[in-house]
């Protein structure tokens, strides 16, 4: 066989690689990015997150992996040990994504030692594979105790047995590993398996979408690395086959199966599965040039970038089905923001770049990669967190592993392939994406380029760019991209705001020569002869901005959130006024200003500015504080990383939308115990609902608890007088399993006895209001909310108030 150089698309970044069995595409993306083998990152913030990914988080995914049975369940499936598998039926994918960390760290950096390890455990997946191809651990290694969705037969239940899923982690871990090292080991088992799929899917076979998209995405990489041409039929086969009624029954929004792909023009459902299928999309799009489905994509990049994207670039605002909300619906408690979903976003918005050449693909990048993804991974690089809200009143905790661990083993595998989305080159010349310091070679019209890169962004602005072509006066077009966040535009919609215009300007010099701003799809061109030691300086001016949400976001209104470059600000309890941040207002007119702080959080700017505490007076009405608090807030993507504490991204700018500390109440100053059920604070927090399935305030609930009787009681310092009692319900009819009780009544304690409190008028059970019941006056020192709920459904609470 000849060996031929090609060019291979890796996750989001091309390889050039001498490899055998592989040809040169023809058809691809108008623009190919510079592979991150090609760019050495130096600076100060992204060098620091990519070594200990390579040192910490590779090596702590494995040892997880190890701990879980995640790998054992590949030996015991391929006859290798005894013993049952242990986990979700899915977790083979885990394991890929791992090793495809693992093989882009390999390709940075030969550690004989970690390839060593990586190759034991591609033997077990290999053992683990059937002899036609097949491979599902869950079914293969199944016992008659523990079977996976369909049972015994293969295929049977692919809405929700992830067996197509799973492999396409496997397809996309098997290229990057063929590449980083030149062996076959893993990339045979992927094509014997995908030769497999091929053969039972397809017109006049097996018609079945996945229930879970990815497997389009390693198809197509597969289809780059063999130029197999039955790969990408059989990912454009899964892609057309979502919204057909023959051969399957649909699955509906959640999986993206409601409708034909190229009638769809709204992001619904699941939003990892979604951003998967879109990333698919585009790279049939780049090798076929299908024009619906690009219209497609461009309709519902629209949709989210407008509607439904998170200020921290997060994607997925309910919880309930991991997915996207209504149009403009982003609440920031419950907002779920999956870090895997940050992730898909990221690779969507990639492949629409290298499609487009637009910038504002890249400005959404930047936002998810800054903000929404980097939370999702604790600085120390081995705890996660699997949701990313936007406000916290008690904080959170990474942690080390999930049952599901898609997200880790999702963060394993990006990181190491940032470095690969700041440049991009069209057939003569370059694209300066994301500004990190370092170097880059890349070869033009088989002319090598060296770009080095001086920065502290995103602390600093000024970013310079030293151009070395091979020979002197190299003619080609310099694309540096200037960030919407420096053109007065936070995202590319009218979806947020900033509060006032910036006049400060961005300037670019080539050589110490000032140079107007050829502006082009969000970049300046910059085209000239190019010699040795040419200079480009870039910069980008960085005060601190107020954002506001378009007046559509409901949960936003009359607030602020507060960025400067690319960074995305919060503001947590430890550093501010008695730990509290949810009850400060932050005017429009108070001073902002930013200072590097060396000593916190590895190193970030803080912004310092002035807030007023808002209380509520014992009358029921929020107060503004009229002398004025210290105001601190660090980068979001840092915080809860020094204890639990309260947390906001958006802060009030009005008295109306602060979250007053409250007042001490007979029910505040009580001691609360409860027959179960979590979130006890909510209860006396005196945070008015907006309606029954209101999610931005905390509730109380005895979910799981279904059919029973339960209750929550006050239990007084001292006697006191009640006659009335207001209960606010819970109701998350439609989204959740709490329903308003079948009936509740008050009982007070008279010594050791609890009695019926003698009420005037009936116990109410409406959603959306105060139930209040006025009852014979009572001393005592003990008061019990008593809940008999409806059958088959548990209950909740968002205020219970006595007087």
């Amino acid at each position: 066989m000849n060996r031929v150089t090609t060019v291979i698309l890796v996750g989001p970044m091309f390889l050039t690689l001498h490899v055998g069995r592989v040809r040169s595409a023809q058809n691809d993306y108008p623009l190919k990015p510079v592979p991150f083998t090609q760019v050495r990152v130096t600076d100060q913030f992204w060098a620091p997150r990519l070594e200990t990914n390579r040192k910490v988080t590779i090596p702590h995914a494995f040892r997880k992996c190890e701990e879980t049975g995640r790998i054992d369940n590949f030996a015991i499936a391929g006859g290798l040990m005894k013993g049952k598998t242990r986990g979700y039926f899915f977790n083979d994918s885990d394991v890929y994504k791992v090793i495809e960390g693992a093989a882009n760290a390999l390709a940075l950096s030969r550690e004989p030692e970690l390839e060593e390890y990586v190759d034991d455990v591609i033997a077990k997946i290999a053992a683990a594979q059937e002899d036609d191809g097949y491979l599902y651990t869950a079914r293969t290694a199944m016992t008659p105790d523990r079977m996976p969705p369909g049972g015994k037969e293969r295929w049977s239940n692919i809405p929700h047995g992830h067996e197509l899923y799973c492999v396409g982690h496997l397809y996309e871990a098997a290229v990057a590993h063929y590449l980083s090292t030149g062996k076959r080991t893993l990339l045979d088992v992927a094509i014997k398996n995908a030769d497999l799929i091929c053969k039972v899917f397809g017109p006049d076979k097996k018609c079945d979408p996945p229930g879970h998209q990815g497997i389009e995405i390693g198809l197509m990489k597969l289809h780059r690395v063999t130029g197999d041409e039955k790969y990408l039929k059989m990912a454009k086969f899964f892609l057309d086959q979502r919204g057909r009624t023959e051969g399957h029954r649909l699955y509906g929004e959640y999986s993206q199966d409601h409708k034909l792909v190229v009638e769809q023009d709204e992001a619904v459902g699941h939003a990892v599965r979604a951003g998967y299928m879109y990333s698919g999309m585009a790279d049939v799009v780049a090798f076929t040039g299908d024009f619906d489905y690009l219209k497609t994509l461009d309709r519902i990049w629209d949709n989210v970038v407008g509607k439904k994207l998170y200020i921290t670039g997060g994607i997925g605002a309910r919880g309930g089905h991991e997915g996207f909300g209504e149009e403009y619906v982003l609440p920031n408690l419950s907002a779920y923001c999956e870090t895997c979903a940050a992730i898909a976003n990221a690779l969507w918005n990639h492949r629409m770049f290298l499609t487009y050449g637009d910038a504002k693909y890249i400005d959404v990048l930047e936002r998810v990669i800054y903000n929404g993804l980097l939370s999702g991974v604790s600085m120390e690089g081995d705890k996660f967190f699997y949701p990313n809200p936007l406000e916290s009143h008690s904080g959170a905790s990474r942690s080390p592993w999930f049952g599901c661990a898609c997200c880790p083993s999702n963060v394993v595998r990006f990181i190491p392939s940032i470095p690969g989305y700041a440049y991009a080159q069209p057939d003569n010349g370059l694209y300066i994406s994301l500004f990190v310091g370092g170097s880059a070679t890349v070869e033009l019209d088989g002319r090598i380029l060296r770009i080095k890169q001086e920065t502290r962004y995103p602390w600093g602005g000024n970013v310079k760019i030293t151009v070395e072509p091979e020979k002197p006066n190299q003619e080609l077009t310099i694309n540096v991209r200037i960030p919407g966040w420096a053109r007065n535009q936070p995202v590319p919609s009218d979806l947020y705001r900033y509060i006032r215009r910036s006049d400060e300007k961005v300037t670019l010099a080539v050589n110490g020569r000032l140079i107007p701003l050829d502006m082009h799809k969000g970049f300046a061109r910059i085209k000239r002869k190019w010699n040795a030691g040419d200079l480009i300086e870039l910069h980008l001016p960085m005060p601190v901005r107020r954002v506001l949400a378009h007046d559509n976001v409901l949960d936003d209104e009359g607030r602020v959130a507060l960025e400067r470059g690319p960074i995305v600000y919060c503001a947590e309890g430890i550093d501010n006024e008695d730990g509290h941040v949810l009850n400060l207002l932050l005017p429009d007119h108070a001073e902002l200003t930013s200072e590097y702080r060396e000593d916190m959080l590895n190193g970030i700017v803080v912004v310092h500015g002035k807030a007023h505490v808002v209380k509520r007076s014992m009358d029921g009405k929020p107060m503004m504080m009229k002398e004025a608090v210290d105001f601190l807030a660090i980068p979001y993507y840092a915080w809860c990383h020094r204890g639990r504490g309260q947390m906001a991204v958006w802060l009030a700018r009005k008295v109306a939308a602060a979250k007053p500390l409250p007042a001490p109440t007979i029910a505040r100053t009580s001691r609360v115990t409860v027959s179960g059920g979590g979130a006890i604070s909510a209860l006396t927090d005196q945070l008015e609902p907006k309606s029954s399935d209101d999610h931005s305030n905390p509730f109380f609930h005895w979910w799981p608890r279904k059919g029973t009787l339960e209750w929550v009681q006050y239990n007084f310092a001292k006697g006191e007088e009640v006659s009335v009692a207001e209960v606010y319900w819970f109701d998350d009819t439609g989204i959740g399993e709490c329903r308003v009780p079948k009936s509740w009544r008050i009982l007070y304690k008279d010594g050791d006895e609890w009695k019926p409190g003698v009420n005037i008028e009936p116990y109410g059970v409406e959603k959306d209001k105060y139930n209040k019941v006025t009852f014979k006056k009572v001393k005592t020192n003990s008061l019990r909310l008593e809940v008999q709920f409806q059958d088959k459904w548990s209950a909740g609470i968002h205020e219970w108030s006595v007087r």
